[in-house]
């Protein structure tokens, strides 16, 4: 047991840009994520079927193929990275910035079906009710849909931050395992499994990584109980 700590400061600083990518994964993908799940839940228009597709695709590809897709299209001669560089000077490949995309873009698909199986569960009567009495959409979304599907936000929030504290092969493709700047936890202890005498950080890592998933679900389970509570209160 002495082996697994302390942690080294390698060890730490994959720590702390594993959380920074998770949560400015997470956070960046927020806002889609809803309007998404908005989206897919709420309309039907043609190429709804194809959209759904799409959404979920991740969860299905190897992340390799994801990080190769991101890596074509994001890349200095990718057509979208092309634009990104010559208008803005923004390079996403090989950066922390790229981790973040890569683990956000494989995590989205667990928001967004989080939040549309909460959004699919509202009364939609109470909406009615509330539109009833004077309230416009964007008053009845925030009044009545947006507390009652919470868990639901909360859920997609949490399983996209360990999705994305979790992430390799697509951030290996796409950002690369450099050290200070794209080694996030996964990456590390890939590092250590493949060093010589690197079983006990290896361990570390992976105790670490546990830990952090587990925490963020009994969080995850606790904020939604509270949730559930109040909103039966």
């Amino acid at each position: 047991m002495s082996e697994l700590l302390p942690i080294s400061p390698l060890e730490a600083e994959a720590l702390r840009l594993s959380l920074r990518v998770a949560v400015w994964s997470v956070t960046l993908s927020l806002p889609l994520g809803l309007f998404t799940a908005w989206i897919l839940a709420r309309t039907r228009f043609p190429g709804h079927g194809l959209l759904n597709g799409v959404v979920h695709l991740p969860l299905v590809l190897p992340p390799v193929v994801v990080g190769y897709m991101l890596l074509v299209l994001l890349g200095r001669q990718g057509p979208l990275g092309r634009a990104l560089f010559e208008w803005f000077g923004v390079t996403l490949p090989f950066t922390w910035h790229g981790a973040a995309l890569a683990a956000g873009v494989m995590a989205f698909p667990l928001m967004v079906r989080a939040m549309r199986l909460s959004l699919e569960a509202v009364d939609r009567r109470l909406e009615a009710a509330a539109r009833t009495l004077g309230a416009g959409p964007a008053a009845v979304f925030l009044t009545v849909t947006l507390p009652l599907m919470a868990p639901g936000i909360l859920a997609g929030v949490i399983l996209a931050f360990a999705r994305a504290l979790g992430e390799f092969g697509a951030t290996i493709t796409f950002a690369a395992n450099i050290p200070g700047e794209t080694r996030t936890l996964p990456l590390a202890l890939y590092s250590m499994i493949q060093t010589p005498g690197g079983e006990g950080p290896a361990m570390r890592l992976a105790v670490i990584s546990v830990l952090i998933s587990l925490g963020a679900l009994a969080v995850s389970e606790a904020l939604a109980r509270r949730l559930r509570a109040r909103l039966l209160a």
